[in-house]
């Protein structure tokens, strides 16, 4: 994403809406200023994989990844930002978020998804090689289960900066007991066929209560039902 800049003398007064950066690496340090909402909403969108091609006015351009930014804490904006100049063609290691898709087994079961890692290093090609995030698909994961930095599915050519065996995912057990489990299960039970009529509120608050099982609920309206159906005949 291209990026705007202006030379920047560092005795200079900021002009309102501005806000101080720096692009440096083994060799190079340069000072500039950035528009702040133009790299606030462009930061957003993609983040520290997110390649900037960085024009300065009057001078030189180059890419850069965002090394770190400096935020206010009151308003929430960013104050300064740290650029990390790079080269096209040669390989970079960056850190890349990890997002799940899906709802695993272990879910449907009660159990719960454990992001352990939201973010991982790797090593890519290029700046443009990076990838946006990395995608799991939990859906055939059970209670249990875990997903290793090695069965990433990773774009060609991106390599693991980090041990293969470091677990990015897990599927744990619910922290409900089964008593509690089967509860909360009952409880949406009931709430659906309120929903859908086949149980009325009374019937339904006896149930979640404890006064009467959902068995016993349905057999006495079905009961009901029958006799009613038997005095509109007679």
């Amino acid at each position: 994403m291209e990026l705007k800049a202006a030379p920047r003398n560092t005795q200079d007064k900021l002009a309102e809406g501005l806000i101080p950066a720096v692009a440096y690496n083994k060799e190079h340090n340069v000072s500039f200023t950035i528009d702040r909402k133009a790299f606030d909403r462009a930061f957003r969108a993609q983040g520290t994989a997110g390649l900037f091609d960085i024009s300065i006015e009057g001078g030189q351009s180059f890419p850069a990844l965002v090394k770190s930014v400096q935020m206010d804490k009151r308003k929430r904006v960013p104050m300064h930002v740290d650029f990390y100049m790079v080269t096209y063609g040669q390989p970079i290691e960056a850190t890349v978020p990890v997002h799940v898709t899906g709802k695993s087994q272990g879910e449907i079961m009660g159990g719960l998804v454990d992001i352990v890692l939201h973010s991982i290093s790797i090593i890519a090609p290029g700046p443009r090689r990076i990838p946006h995030d990395i995608t799991v698909d939990v859906t055939k994961l059970n209670i249990g289960d875990h997903v290793t930095a090695g069965d990433l599915k990773l774009p060609e050519g991106v390599k693991l900066a980090v041990d293969p065996a470091i677990t990015v995912i897990s599927v744990l057990p619910s922290r409900l007991s089964a008593d509690e489990l089967a509860t909360e299960t009952q409880a949406a039970q009931v709430a659906g066929m309120v929903a859908s009529g086949e149980l009325s509120e009374a019937a339904a608050e006896s149930v979640l209560e404890g006064s009467a099982s959902l068995e016993e609920v349905l057999e006495s309206s079905e009961q009901d039902g029958t006799s009613d159906e038997n005095t509109a005949q007679q």
